[in-house]
């Protein structure tokens, strides 16, 4: 083996090791399953907020994006970019705050268990179907995770992609595992500083094996569509395609998917003080621009690299652009073998940021919502934690079969993204915000954006036309309408749940 590959091995490996030492570390802090799930809500506010975007961006920050803005350019990625900066947003100024306060006045630790106790629902059903809801689009996201770490290494050192793609797994379990809720916002944390440097190095290298930044630019405008934001670039035909304003609307959608977001809204519970989320909205909401543009900035300059022959890389491997970036900054020095296992390190992060946060938050449902609250069997504080590692390690396993083929981590994401944003965002703002709005409303509307997400996308979209629109948009739309019309044709809140509602609302709730 090469020096060269040695050193990014063991850069690496290092990293590695560091992610499962802070899971040991705070092995020891989880005394109860409220610390396990929401690390007894002990956060602090740059925590909380890098955590949260931390988690939220995944590889799709490292990979995806820059992948769709090679191929195609700045139309979708933008568009994408934009609706998810707005939404990043408007989630913290509206939704964090308000679902600080109304957690803890009800009790509540994980995103089911609040549907239930908010909407008074005693049987937990509200809380089983959120369960069920979590599981069946966390497990294809967390797939893509996986996916992407076994991409990257058998990309870069020719490994079996299976072979890596569960070893990487097993990391990301162990210290999911042992540290839960606290173990992996630490992570995160650093994880966002991580990726943070292998976007800045990336582009700097970039530029200079694009051939300087007029070349950049020269690439970019020999390619009709690629740098407007009404168009878009069609290699095929080399040339220009309408971008229309439905599809703009429709890809702005990406948006609303974060009000539905289990494992960011669980950030906003589990901040030590709710006067602090002000703090974290202002650094979240920078990051997630910056990072964003740089990531699409760099599809730009990967697409001249890729033009002058220094990489080969065909339209279906454009999501490997970084890795082969850093490939060709290995060859230079030991130095810069080391800086491309950075580099390496920070597609992990972005993997393992969002991997265990969607294993934790799924384990949850599974132990905590369904077998412990809907199907009521009470464990103690050790037999609840016994389970939910447990569940952490099957979800994970479920989540490597569904991921043992190569695909894009692009188009994962944005189906689990539009699944949660459909069946949980509208129940999210029309718990927080409507008093009117009851169980019944509620899983209805999370019934019907989750069902929507699937015929949409599967049935209705490829009819083409109007129709073949991002499908978090029209779900959306319609669980929101479900939830009002459900509500108001249904028995209103009992006194109680609407006496909850205004205290939160007034903000006089210790």
């Amino acid at each position: 083996m090469e020096s060269r590959a040695i050193l990014i091995i063991v850069t690496i490996a290092v990293y590695l090791l560091a992610m499962v030492g802070i899971g040991v570390y705070y092995s020891r802090k989880n005394k109860s399953t409220d610390d396990f799930y929401l690390g007894g809500r002990k956060l602090g506010p740059l925590v909380t907020a890098m955590s949260a975007e931390a988690s939220d961006m995944s590889s799709w920050l490292l990979m995806g994006l820059p992948g769709v803005a090679l191929v195609s350019g700045l139309a979708e990625a933008t568009w994408t970019a934009l609706g998810l900066g707005i939404g990043t947003w408007i989630n913290w100024l509206i939704v964090a705050k308000r679902i600080r306060i109304y957690s803890q006045k009800i009790n509540a630790v994980t995103i089911p268990e609040f549907f239930s106790k908010r909407f008074g629902d005693k049987k937990n059903l509200l809380s089983a179907i959120a369960a069920v809801v979590i599981i069946v689009f966390f497990v294809p996201y967390t797939a893509s995770g996986f996916n992407a770490c076994g991409t990257l290494f058998s990309s870069l050192f020719g490994v079996d992609y299976f072979t890596a793609m569960v070893i990487s797994a097993i990391v990301i379990v162990a210290y999911t595992t042992l540290g839960g809720f606290l173990a992996a916002s630490t992570t995160d944390l650093i994880q966002s500083i991580v990726m943070t440097i292998a976007l800045v190095v990336v582009v700097g290298f970039g530029i200079n094996y694009a051939g300087g930044w007029d070349n950049v630019v020269a690439n970019a405008n020999s390619m009709p569509g690629f740098l407007e934001l009404f168009n878009t670039y069609d290699a095929t035909a080399n040339a220009s395609t309408p971008y229309s304003a439905l599809t703009v609307a429709s890809t702005l959608a990406w948006g609303l998917g974060y009000f539905g977001m289990p494992h960011i809204l669980l950030r906003f519970m589990a901040i030590n003080d709710k006067n602090k989320l002000k703090t974290s909205r202002r650094i979240a909401t920078v990051w997630v621009f910056i990072s964003m543009a740089i990531a699409i900035f760099i599809g730009v300059i990967g697409s001249a690299v890729v033009k002058n022959g220094t990489i080969a890389l065909d339209n279906a491997n454009s999501q490997r652009i970084i890795i082969e970036i850093s490939k060709l900054i290995s060859e230079n020095s030991a130095f810069l073998a080391i800086v491309a296992g950075v580099i390496i390190a920070g597609i992990l992060a972005a993997t393992m940021s969002t991997a265990d946060s969607q294993l934790l938050t799924a384990a949850s449902a599974v132990s905590q919502n369904i077998f412990q609250e809907f199907f009521g069997k009470k464990l103690s504080q050790k037999s609840s934690m016994i389970v939910a590692r447990c569940a952490v390690i099957v979800i994970a396993i479920v989540g490597v079969i569904w991921a043992k083929d190569e695909g894009s981590v692009f188009e994962i994401v944005s189906f689990a993204w539009a699944g949660f944003g459909a069946a949980f965002g509208p129940v999210v703002l029309f718990a927080l915000f409507w008093k009117r709005t009851n169980k019944w409303g509620a899983l209805a509307g999370m019934v019907v954006g989750g069902a929507m997400v699937f015929i949409w996308k599967y049935l209705i979209a490829p009819l083409g036309g109007l129709l073949a629109i991002y499908e978090l948009l029209p779900a959306f739309i319609l669980a929101s309408i479900t939830i009002v019309v459900v509500s108001l044709i249904t028995k209103a809140p009992e006194k109680e749940i609407v006496d909850d509602f205004e205290a939160v609302k007034s903000g006089k709730v210790d």
